[in-house]
């Protein structure tokens, strides 16, 4: 296994494909898009390019696995791809809206994407690319966040140092916010 990478925009397409095959069973994503391949691709793209550049993007072994983090210095994005039908952007902005509430208003660092392709599951992947945000936050002195709707994640999470905070439920999805 290599080590995590700042991601570049070169690895777009990569970063994009990881994340639709890693979320093809996520019920939050399911909500959000149903069975519309094409939305969920332009929605991977998006979270790419939101935080490309930022330094907070890391890859390992070519993009099997992907962290994409949120300084606390910079909030979450608002402005979804005008290509989503409007009941799409409507279900992402009342989810956004649900979860976000649900995180403390003080500065922390957030793990808005872990995705490893499931070729690569098993492997530790995702452990290995969320250290570099997660070093960050302790360098920092900042607890980091993130959210899940997959009830297997949690336990996933959980032997990787997070624990759970809160649970929601958003438009009937079982959301856990996790804090590391």
């Amino acid at each position: 296994m290599t080590q995590p990478v700042l991601a570049a925009k070169e690895d777009r397409e990569s970063v994009v494909g990881t994340v639709v095959a890693a979320f093809a069973e996520d019920p939050a994503f399911h909500y959000f898009f149903g069975d519309d391949a094409d939305a969920r691709r332009v929605f991977a793209g998006y979270l790419f390019d939101l935080r490309a550049g930022s330094d907070s993007v890391w890859l390992v072994d070519g993009g099997a696995s992907v962290a994409m983090w949120d300084p606390p210095s910079r909030p979450s994005g608002s402005g979804l791809p005008a290509e989503f039908p409007a009941a799409a952007r409507q279900r992402l902005r009342d989810y956004d809206l649900a979860v976000h509430g649900a995180f403390p208003k003080t500065p922390f660092w957030y793990l808005g994407v872990l995705a490893t392709h499931p070729q690569h599951a098993g492997r530790r992947l995702g452990r290995a690319v969320m250290q570099p945000g997660l070093e960050r936050a302790r360098a920092d002195g900042l607890p980091a966040y993130l959210e899940t709707a997959t009830a297997r994640n949690v336990a996933l999470y959980e032997r990787s140092g997070w624990q759970v905070t809160q649970e929601l439920v958003v438009a009937g999805l079982d959301v856990w916010i996790l804090r590391h």
